[in-house]
């Protein structure tokens, strides 16, 4: 999915200070990363930054369906001929997954990787595929063929063919386990930016809270909100770039996986929750469902909110959200 663009608004501290807030930006897990922490001096945040980096490689490692020797991989070789026994850490992130798929309706399905690649959204597509193109393109495709069995931690792909991927859960589980663990090592307070999939913890040196300036999509160099992040996480996901137009309507590259049609309807979503990973997951599943079914699934939710721009741009907010515009 295409990541909408963000940016954190904080102030460097001068040296003198006890705190000082340390930026580091790199290419992780095929997309940008920015690391921030804040610390006492520049020895100590290189080295918890490259905590994170260590961790997120790890991360990397294991969600992978590139890597061959992958637990992942290893799940998806095995679909439709037998169980594969994998770590309590992974078993633990496909469970959630699944929870977040039957709380979505299926909106969100980390078994989309299983789907036929039949839409092109570089210009290319000229006719709407046929019925028949789109509905064989989601033939594997269906959360509840993941088959779990908690005893021995094993993970079954029913189908043959069959497989699953982490592209729209795994950069926001990357930034919870590094913000986890520069935690557990003293950082009182930064941000783990995975390519748009953010989380936050503790405040600026100056003691204000982190604050976010979310990207107008209609006018990427301009931004339509500045909000403080105290919830810890936000995903802001766009289609406003990677989508099709046919008959007069346009339609997103982020596709139902029920369904096998692209969503439509919504060019912004915007999502705060406690972790990027649930955060992450929502902002998909937020085009698929739509404004009206998923403002009101984020407003059954504790401690989630989100901010929706639909394809005229108007803005919609769930219960819980206060804007303070640019410029107000």
């Amino acid at each position: 999915m295409k990541k909408a663009l963000i940016l954190f608004l904080f102030t460097f501290v001068n040296t003198t200070q006890a705190q000082q807030v340390f930026q580091k930006k790199l290419l992780l897990m095929g997309s940008d990363f920015g690391i921030t922490v804040v610390c006492q001096n520049d020895s100590i945040a290189q080295l918890r930054i490259q905590d994170a980096i260590t961790e997120i490689k790890r991360i990397e490692k294991l969600i992978s369906s590139w890597d061959s020797t992958s637990e992942t991989s290893r799940i998806n070789a095995n679909a439709g001929i037998k169980p594969v026994v994998v770590s309590e850490e992974l078993f633990n992130l496909i469970s959630r997954a699944k929870l977040i798929s039957k709380l979505t309706d299926g909106a969100f399905d980390i078994s989309y990787a299983s789907m036929d690649k039949i839409w092109k959204f570089d210009g290319s597509m000229k006719t709407f595929p046929s019925a028949a193109a789109i509905a064989a393109s989601v033939s594997k495709v269906g959360y509840k063929n993941i088959i779990m069995n908690g005893q021995d931690h094993s993970v079954f792909l029913k189908l043959k063919g069959m497989r699953i991927g982490f592209g729209a859960i795994g950069k926001g589980y990357a930034a919870d386990t590094a913000k986890k663990l520069l935690q557990s090592k003293g950082v009182k307070a930064g941000i783990i930016n995975a390519s748009g999939d953010m989380n936050t913890w503790g405040k600026q040196p100056n003691g204000k809270y982190w604050e976010v300036a979310i990207t107008n999509p209609m006018n990427k160099h301009k931004a339509f909100a500045v909000l403080p992040l105290k919830r810890g996480a936000i995903v802001t996901s766009g289609n406003y770039e990677k989508y099709v137009v046919f008959n007069g309507k346009r339609y997103s590259h982020i596709i139902d996986p029920r369904t096998g049609v692209p969503a439509s309807g919504i060019i912004s979503a915007s999502v705060f929750a406690s972790s990027a990973e649930l955060a992450d997951a929502l902002a998909t599943s937020l085009f698929v469902m739509g404004v009206e079914t998923g403002l009101n699934r984020i407003n059954q939710l504790k401690n989630t909110a989100c901010i929706l721009i639909d394809d005229q741009g108007k803005i919609h907010t769930s219960n819980t959200i206060k804007l303070k515009t640019n410029g107000q």
